[in-house]
């Protein structure tokens, strides 16, 4: 739970033009979801880092963050958090 009020965070901080500081709220929600290993939080901070990454024109580092995560899940691809994953891919090229 405490990775996705860091991921809000970081959307927050985002919203207020406050990058350095979301980037650093999407880490933390990122580093914990994984400590507790709660795939679904860390899928949803791993693509929010990845679309920040991507908006700086860093499209790789948003491409090798992003992938190996969305390719953890075998099932489930309809879910929106999967699917938003999947967009950001493609559009990453």
């Amino acid at each position: 739970m405490l990775a996705e009020v860091w991921r809000l965070e970081g959307e927050v901080l985002k919203a207020l033009g406050r990058l350095p500081e979301a980037e650093a709220a999407y880490v933390r929600a990122l580093e914990t979801a994984r400590a507790q290993r709660a795939r679904s939080l860390e899928l949803r901070a791993a693509t929010d880092l990845a679309e920040l990454c991507a908006g700086r024109g860093e499209r790789r580092t948003a491409r090798d963050l992003l992938t190996p995560v969305r390719d953890w899940f075998t099932e489930g691809f309809d879910a929106p958090d999967l699917r938003r994953a999947a967009a950001l891919l493609k559009a990453l090229g």
